[in-house]
């Protein structure tokens, strides 16, 4: 059975299948002037493909909830409301081919302020257009500067930030948010020990380190409506607990699980489980390195927990099938194959013989 390509439905939206587009940064907006962090004609075409691709949700890329939460000067952002015009002729492109639209919220924390990848990704100083950057505690990601550590003020503000930002989404169309809790940013980074030194409510034991994340949860979910879903992606671990060798206390799978509980709790409906991106770490090579986290945050939730969905290294049709089918994720997200071939879930559910979204001007494909 083609599972992949059945339609799955949480609360009062419906996908038509459960291949998505994962959320992939592009560092195509303007960095400053009437367009700073708006979604442009690139955005338009990148992410129109993929609807029109067959997939049954894009995730649209990281978007800061204040300026300062961008990872580089020329990501997207929701911080005013004059942002929300040019989303919204962004959803209304995905939405014309039959997919969802949804958008990931994010604050880089102590990971921003840097220059786009393929100019070297280096920091980006406020001399240079750059930025001050923030964090839970005064504790350097190699190689980029040491962050300030957040006052309760500035907790509060950032908490408060991404209700707002989540009510212009929801102005924009968006429907479905998800909370950036994974990778190194902001929310990861108070979440996990090895960049969490505080001691006050925000640090120490790991219901302190949560608090920050279920507090954005709850400012979010005050602000969305019930019958729409809000997501939370979450790194699964580390990566630095798994090696024998080292003995520092990081995250683990065993807290993802214990987060994604409190976060149904809340109003989270689905855990997107990717991993790492806190501090280098040796990363397995196999092709389940984070399916397999997701499986097991799966089993321990039950059906009475959220939604999890996998992410990582899916590329092939019957692999991403057999994830579904077999109960370790209830959907996958797309990442770099996505990327390669705007059309994968066309194509895919062709190769499986299953119910394809083509849309009409694409019949001739078929």
């Amino acid at each position: 059975m083609t599972q992949l390509f059945e339609p799955f439905t949480i609360r009062g939206t419906t996908f038509s299948n459960r291949a998505w587009m994962s959320p992939m940064c592009t560092y195509s907006a303007l960095p400053d002037g009437a367009g700073i962090g708006q979604p442009n004609d690139f955005h338009l075409a990148h992410y129109a493909s993929r609807a029109a691709g067959g997939v049954g949700l894009v995730l649209v890329e990281a978007t800061g909830v204040r300026p300062e939460g961008r990872i580089s000067p020329f990501d997207l952002g929701l911080w005013n409301n004059g942002q929300v015009e040019a989303h919204r002729r962004l959803v209304d492109a995905i939405a014309s081919t039959g997919a969802v639209a949804g958008l990931q919220l994010a604050h880089a924390g102590r990971k921003a302020s840097i220059e786009r990848p393929w100019l070297g990704g280096d920091p980006v100083s406020p001399a240079q257009g750059g930025w001050d950057t923030l964090a839970p505690s005064a504790v350097q990601f190699p190689g980029l500067p040491t962050p300030g550590e957040m006052t309760i003020a500035d907790i509060k503000d950032v908490v408060e930030a991404w209700g707002s930002a989540a009510r212009r989404a929801l102005d924009a169309g968006y429907e479905v948010v998800e909370v950036h809790a994974a990778h190194g940013y902001l929310l990861h980074s108070f979440l996990s020990p090895l960049s969490n030194k505080r001691t006050d409510a925000y640090g120490g034991p790991l219901e302190n380190r949560a608090r920050i994340v279920l507090e954005a949860i709850d400012a979010v979910r005050a602000v969305w409506p019930a019958d729409k879903p809000v997501f939370l992606r979450i790194s699964s671990t580390d990566w630095v607990a798994e090696d024998a060798n080292d003995e520092r206390e990081a995250w683990t799978v065993e807290d993802s699980t214990t987060l994604a509980g409190w976060a149904h709790e809340r109003g989270v409906d689905l855990v997107d489980a990717s991993s790492g991106g806190l501090v280098p770490a040796s990363i397995p090579h196999t092709v389940d390195y984070q399916s397999a986290n997701a499986a097991a945050i799966r089993n321990s939730v039950g059906d009475g927990g959220p939604a999890v969905a996998a992410v990582g290294r899916i590329t092939d049709p019957v692999q991403a099938n057999e994830l579904v089918a077999g109960g370790s994720a209830d959907a996958v997200f797309l990442g770099r194959a996505l990327l390669r071939d705007a059309s994968w879930a066309n194509n895919a559910a062709a190769a499986l013989g299953a119910e394809g979204r083509f849309i009409l001007q694409y019949d001739y494909a078929v």
